[in-house]
């Protein structure tokens, strides 16, 4: 049985709407920060402290090869003042032996370049680990629903209406917690 009372469809169809969207959740707009990764982490102590020992170690590394270069120098020069006088045989023995301690010196120099950039990556590694758990702190407790790290130019454009530079938060956040020892 058809009703008797007049019904306002278009009313009716708001009030319907109003009643389903003021449960739902109203999408917002992203929030995200924005930081300089390369500066804060160049800022820490711990990175300095690591600085440091990549520099000893280095200053370790070259001492080895300045003695090295002084051992291929001693041999070049018996080598250059015996020349006339040595056999042919010993001649071409000590042609050998200048051919691979300068060989030696190479493969020395390289490994050297390559022992020094693992410990660097390795002694590296706690810092960037803890930077990268203050970003996500930061992050969390900030709301963010991403930080833009803005080295390098990679977002020549962003909204700064909806970003925050968290820099800051996170320069805090590090420095609360104590460097490792």
């Amino acid at each position: 049985m058809p009703s008797a009372v007049p019904v306002d469809s278009n009313r009716q169809t708001l009030t319907v709407t109003r009643l389903r969207t003021a449960g739902a959740a109203v999408p917002r707009q992203a929030r995200y920060g924005t930081l300089s990764y390369d500066s804060l982490f160049r800022a820490m102590p711990e990175y300095a402290q690591v600085m440091q020992s990549v520099a000893r170690i280095r200053l370790e590394y070259y001492k080895e090869t300045e003695y090295n270069a002084a051992n291929f120098k001693r041999l070049f020069l018996e080598y250059l003042q015996g020349q006339q006088d040595f056999p042919r045989n010993i001649l071409l023995k000590r042609q050998r032996d200048l051919q691979n301690e300068m060989e030696r010196d190479i493969a020395f120099r390289e490994q050297a370049d390559s022992l020094i950039e693992a410990a660097r990556a390795e002694m590296l590694r706690p810092v960037t680990a803890k930077l990268d758990s203050a970003i996500r702190v930061v992050g969390r407790e900030r709301g963010y629903d991403f930080i833009i790290n803005t080295d390098a130019n990679a977002y020549p454009y962003y909204n700064p209406a909806l970003s925050e530079d968290a820099t800051p938060y996170v320069r805090a956040l590090l420095v609360a917690i104590k460097p490792e020892q």
